[in-house]
C-alpha cells in the first residue's frame, strides 16, 4: 500500500496547473462561477456569448485551479474555488465579459456569478455586477470625444457669430443710406 502524499502528481495534472497558471496571469480579469443545473447547451450558449466579448469560460476541477492560483500568485482566489466552478478568462473589454455573463445568470438562475479578480484586485459577486453597470469602452470614448467636442463646436460657433453679425449690421446700414 503507497502513501498518497508521497505520490508524484500525473504529468496532465502538472500541465494544466501551469495552463491554467499562465491564463490566470495573462488575462486581464477572471471570473468565477458556478454552473451547477446548466445544461451543455446552456454552457455552449454562454461561451458564445462571452466570445464576443474577448472571453472564454472553462471549467477545471477545483483543486487544480487552486493550485494554480496558489502558483500565479493569486491567493484570493481560492476562497471561492468550492462546488462545480468555471473560470472566465477575459481578454479585452472587461466590462462587456461581466454584462454578458450577467446576462446569461439573469436569463438561466442556475448561473451563480461568485467573484472573480481584476489585475490583483480580488472582486466580490457584487463587485463583478458593479463592473457589468459599467458602460461598454465604446460608449465610454463616445462620451470623452463628446466631451472633448463640445467646447470646440461652442468657440466655432462664436467665432462666426462676429463676422456673420458684422455682416448683417454692415447690410442694414447700407439698407438704410440707400433709403
Amino acid at each position: 500500500m503507497t502513501d498518497t502524499a508521497t505520490r508524484a502528481p500525473r504529468q496532465h495534472k502538472v500541465d494544466t496547473v501551469a495552463e491554467i497558471s499562465k491564463r490566470l496571469q495573462s488575462a486581464d480579469a477572471v471570473f468565477v462561477s458556478e454552473y451547477r443545473g446548466l445544461t451543455v447547451k446552456d454552457i455552449t450558449d454562454l461561451r458564445n456569448s462571452l466570445r464576443g466579448s474577448g472571453a472564454e469560460h472553462t471549467v477545471y476541477k477545483n483543486t487544480l485551479a487552486r493550485f494554480a492560483a496558489t502558483e500565479a500568485g493569486v491567493e484570493g482566489l481560492n476562497e471561492i474555488l468550492i462546488g462545480p466552478t468555471a473560470l472566465t478568462f477575459v481578454a479585452g473589454d472587461v466590462a462587456a465579459a461581466a454584462k454578458a455573463l450577467r446576462d446569461a445568470a439573469k436569463a438561466n438562475p442556475s448561473l451563480v456569478v461568485k467573484g472573480g479578480v481584476l489585475g490583483e484586485t480580488i472582486l466580490s459577486a457584487s463587485d463583478v455586477a458593479a463592473l457589468a453597470d459599467l458602460p461598454s469602452r465604446e460608449e465610454l470614448l463616445a462620451r470623452f470625444a463628446g466631451a472633448l467636442q463640445a467646447p470646440l463646436v461652442k468657440t466655432a460657433g462664436l467665432l462666426q457669430a462676429m463676422p456673420r453679425n458684422f455682416a448683417y449690421g454692415l447690410a442694414a446700414l447700407i439698407d438704410k443710406q440707400a433709403a
